[in-house]
């Protein structure tokens, strides 16, 4: 007869074999489970790979589309020699039509725009506008003169505005006050409509929050000259980007994200009185080549101030970069060398104000002119500064 522990020592040999079975099973299931799962993710794999090829082919025939587009291009005065290198290093794209901006005797306008005789060159085409808003009396003359090409059934129009000279009164502290970048904004917007809206470029508009003034047949396509600094940058040994406030910190420290940049904030404090000095409120300048950077410079008290400021703190250089030239009175001579100003080893800007830049003294000072027109094509194809 079979003794008891006998017949326990052969149960638990029959259990071990079928919990054995039961794991070899389960791993079995696992693993070809797995193997369903492994072609299906790298079909989702795939997928994305298509879908990612897919976008770049038609942003390639976007681009390609746009890049083959027309323009006959109509310019403010200022603004001729620009439209004139267009058309020479892009013939094939760009024709370019002189505008006669003539007066009467009694000083109205009298213009007569290119491209309509003897032959109607205009109606039907795309048209771009290079506008220099640089004082009140051209600036009328302009919005005639788009107003009428408007009107002359072209199939788009493109205003380039390098420069908005308002960006800075959108706002009153008082009644009576005229916020001019409202009034201007509303002409843009009352423009007649020549099927679609009318496209407003700017570079670094002062106010970004302008850009929402625009209504009805206007809009406005904001654009940045900050990549015509960096590619200064590359080459100029400048390891830092300081801001004189922290406004300009806000707007352009992400442009520069991508570069191995040292960061400097400054800003201004309340002394006696009200007396206002500039310090550095963020960063370390110490042994640094800094280039200042913000959108416009009118006199240039705060820019002056702030590099003044970086240099005490031990700045190796400072340089400066703005956008937008304005200068009124000829102040650019104080930033100069021998000016009461002089403190910047270069002073970039753009030719944004050809009125203004075109007498700077560049060969023989600090400041050098960086040039637009590359920019403003591809932004005007790509729509991007990037």
């Amino acid at each position: 007869m079979i003794s008891i522990n006998a017949i326990s020592l052969l149960l638990r040999k029959v259990i071990f074999v079928l919990i054995l079975q039961v794991f070899l099973v389960s791993c079995q299931a696992f693993v070809q489970k797995n193997q369903r799962l492994g072609p299906v993710s790298r079909r989702f794999e795939t997928a994305n790979d298509g879908i990612d090829r897919a976008q770049k082919i038609m942003y390639n025939q976007q681009s390609r589309k746009r890049e083959a587009m027309r323009y006959q291009i109509i310019a403010a005065e200022a603004n001729e020699p620009l439209a004139r290198r267009i058309e020479e290093k892009f013939p094939d794209r760009f024709t370019f039509h002189a505008t006669e901006w003539n007066k009467f005797p009694d000083g109205t306008d009298n213009i007569e725009i290119g491209g309509f005789s003897p032959q109607n060159l205009i109606s039907g085409e795309h048209v771009l506008f290079l506008a220099s808003f640089h004082d009140n009396d051209v600036t009328l003359s302009q919005f005639q003169v788009i107003i009428c090409l408007l009107q002359s059934f072209i199939e788009s129009l493109t205003v380039v505005l390098p420069f908005s000279p308002v960006g800075t009164m959108e706002r009153v502290t008082k009644e009576g006050q005229v916020a001019t970048a409202a009034t201007y904004a509303h002409m843009f917007s009352s423009l007649p409509s020549c099927g679609r809206p009318t496209r407003l470029m700017v570079y670094d508009l002062h106010t970004l929050q302008n850009r929402f003034y625009l209504h009805g047949n206007s809009v406005a396509s904001l654009h940045t000259a900050i990549p015509l600094l960096k590619q200064k940058l590359e080459v100029a040994n400048i390891d830092c980007v300081a801001f004189p406030d922290d406004g300009a910190a806000k707007r352009f420290s992400a442009m520069f994200q991508d570069m191995d940049m040292e960061i400097i904030v400054c800003g201004k404090t309340r002394g006696e009185g009200d007396q206002r000095t500039v310090v550095i409120q963020d960063g370390d300048a110490k042994g640094r080549n800094i280039v200042i950077v913000d959108d416009l410079v009118q006199t240039g008290g705060t820019l002056f101030e702030s590099g003044k400021v970086l240099k005490e703190a031990g700045a190796t250089s400072v340089n400066a970069f703005v956008s937008h030239a304005v200068f009124p009175d000829n102040s650019w001579k104080r930033f100069n060398k021998g000016g009461d100003r002089e403190c910047f080893d270069k002073f970039w800007v753009t030719n944004s104000i050809p009125t203004v830049t075109d007498k700077l003294p560049v060969p023989d000072g600090i400041f050098e002119v960086l040039d637009l027109m590359d920019l403003i094509i591809n932004d005007l194809d790509h729509f991007s500064s990037t």
